[in-house]
């Protein structure tokens, strides 16, 4: 039988941490979503922005960059700026880059969580909510350097079947070139197993699993917001029928030819197509049907102790495997 992964949180790490904080203004917590690619984070981003108080914004990718410029004594605010706004990504927010800079300049004394909360408070104000989030899949590599530069950062890491991962990814590599699953394998075990090393260092983490927030996104989504402190709303199980229209900020050409691949509009939108529909589990547990028998073995041998540890069954615990060709 799979064993559900609890819903839980890291208590207050060090004393220290906790003085420091007393001085500082309570906001309300900030819900970072964090995990391996292709693992649910775009889901639980639509779940969450469907809140009438909550929105989450596109990913952002240049916080930690925004973060190290913020800690430099001569740093200026156009510089700031632009570590936003040279971004490919800066066109999916739909901020004025005058307006950022405006609200940088009443950021009196400037520092890294008076920089970030600049932006993230002008787009929640584009989106008409109080409070904001944030859904880098990447920053689970940055999770302490967020946190002790937005103290009320909470750290959403989402976890799916790797073996589903690994799929996912290779239906979306560009010009059909998937790395070897062996690759995958060891990529997604170390992200993961790096993620929860740094959440001994951090105040707030909770680990949910992908399948329960499919397979129960009800029970679910309660946990989640009692973790952010947000009062649970139906709207985030109703997050399909917006979907479409909030993707469209994603309806834009990605990239340039010195700045890595390029990936259109379409490309982008098509990748985010299933979460414009109603959640179901028909995505969980695929790689029974369609990984070979030999690619889960090949999964299982790189990653299998983790898959166990997060409650995921291994191929030689549900019998034979109904898989495809072995020579696939």
């Amino acid at each position: 039988m799979s064993r559900a992964l609890p819903l839980w949180k890291r208590p207050l790490a060090a004393a220290s941490r906790a003085r420091r904080r007393i001085s500082e203004e309570p906001r309300a917590p900030a819900p970072f979503v964090v995990g391996v690619n292709r693992s649910g984070t775009t889901l639980l981003r639509l779940m969450l922005d469907s809140h009438p108080e909550m929105t989450i914004p596109p990913e952002t990718h240049f916080v930690p960059e925004m973060i190290r410029l913020a800690r430099r004594d001569n740093t200026t605010r156009k510089r700031l700026v632009r570590a936003a706004t040279d971004h490919p990504r800066w066109g999916d927010f739909g901020l004025d880059e005058g307006v950022l800079l405006e609200r940088l300049q009443a950021v009196k004394p400037l520092d890294p969580a008076g920089a970030l909360r600049a932006f993230y408070d002008l787009y929640a104000e584009k989106e008409g909510k109080p409070r904001w989030g944030d859904k880098t899949p990447r920053y689970m590599r940055a999770m302490p350097r967020i946190e002790r530069a937005l103290p009320e950062a909470r750290f959403i890491h989402l976890i799916r079947d790797g073996r589903d991962v690994a799929l996912s990814q290779a239906e979306r590599a560009l010009d059909g070139e998937a790395p070897e699953l062996a690759e995958v394998a060891e990529r997604w075990r170390r992200r993961i197993e790096t993620a929860r090393v740094h959440s001994a260092d951090l105040d707030h983490y909770l680990e949910v699993r992908y399948e329960d927030l499919v397979g129960t996104p009800d029970r679910t989504l309660r946990g989640i917001c009692d973790f952010i402190e947000l009062p649970y709303d139906d709207a985030m199980l109703s997050y399909h029928e917006r979907a479409a229209e909030r993707l469209t900020e994603m309806d834009r050409d990605l990239g340039s030819p010195d700045k890595g691949p390029v990936r259109t509009g379409d490309e982008r939108l098509a990748g985010h197509a299933m979460t414009a529909e109603p959640p179901t589990t028909d995505r969980c547990g695929r790689w029974r049907e369609e990984m070979a028998a030999a690619d889960v073995a090949e999964f299982e041998r790189v990653a299998g102790s983790l898959l166990e540890d997060l409650g995921y069954e291994l191929s030689a615990s549900v019998g034979s495997h109904p898989g495809g060709d072995e020579s696939r």
